[in-house]
C-alpha cells in the first residue's frame, strides 16, 4: 500500500497530476481542491498522500495535498453507495473543514450540490458519518473509541463539542484535538471557524 508520493510535479490538471519519483512518473487522480493547492508548483517537489484503489478492471492511485483530505476520502468511500468518483466530486467542491462542517451540521443539501451526488446519497452520507461520529468509531484506534475530551475552557460550549466531533471525522486523535483546541481563544467563534483554525494548527 502506498502511503504517499514525493517527487517533482511534472503535470497538474483539474482531475489528475503526474509526480516524477526516481525516474518514474506516477499519475494520480486528484480533486479540484488539491489541484488548486499544487497547480502553481510545476517543476517543484511536492508530497501527496495517497490511496490505492484496486478494481477488477484496473488500478487507480488517488493523491491528496493534505492528510485531512485523504481521511475525508476514505470516510466517503466507506459509505454505502458512494464510490471514488462521487467522493472526489464532493472533495472538489468542499475543503476538508467544510466537508466536516456539512456532516457535523447535517447539511445534506450542501453535499448534494456535488456533481453526481443526489439528495438520497447526500442524506446517506450524513446519516452514516454522523452515526459514526456519535459512536466514535472513525479511526479504529483505541484512543478514538472514547469521545474526545475537551479542555476545560471548551466544556461549556456545545459548538466546541461539535467541532471536536468534526475533527474526529477527519481522523485526528483525542489528544491531537485537545491540544489544538487549547492553542487558541475559541470564545465567540463559529463552528466552521473553529474547525478551520484547528486545521491550520495541524498544518493543513
Amino acid at each position: 500500500m502506498f502511503y504517499s508520493v514525493k517527487g517533482i510535479l511534472a503535470l497538474c490538471e483539474s482531475s489528475f497530476a503526474v509526480v516524477e519519483c526516481g525516474g518514474v512518473g506516477y499519475q494520480l487522480t486528484i480533486s479540484a481542491t488539491t489541484a488548486d493547492a499544487i497547480g502553481n508548483k510545476i517543476g517543484d517537489e511536492v508530497l501527496l498522500f495517497t490511496h490505492l484503489q484496486v478494481r477488477e478492471d484496473g488500478v487507480e492511485l488517488y493523491g491528496f495535498e493534505t492528510r485531512a483530505e485523504l481521511s475525508s476520502f476514505r470516510l466517503l468511500i466507506g459509505v454505502s453507495g458512494v464510490g471514488p468518483k462521487a467522493a472526489m466530486a464532493i472533495l472538489s467542491l468542499f475543503t476538508p473543514d467544510r466537508f466536516a462542517y456539512a456532516v457535523a451540521t447535517e447539511d445534506a443539501k450542501a453535499l448534494s450540490k456535488a456533481s453526481g451526488v443526489g439528495a438520497k446519497t447526500a442524506a446517506r452520507i450524513v446519516l452514516e458519518l454522523k452515526d459514526k461520529i456519535s459512536k466514535n468509531e472513525l479511526t479504529g484506534r483505541p484512543d478514538a473509541m472514547d469521545a474526545p475530551t475537551l479542555p476545560e475552557k471548551t466544556a461549556e460550549s456545545g459548538v466546541l463539542a461539535e467541532a471536536a466531533s468534526a475533527l474526529s471525522v477527519l481522523g485526528y486523535t483525542r489528544a491531537e484535538i485537545q491540544t489544538a483546541l487549547s492553542r487558541f481563544d475559541t470564545a465567540g467563534m463559529s463552528l466552521e471557524k473553529i474547525i478551520t483554525t484547528a486545521l491550520k494548527y495541524f498544518g493543513n
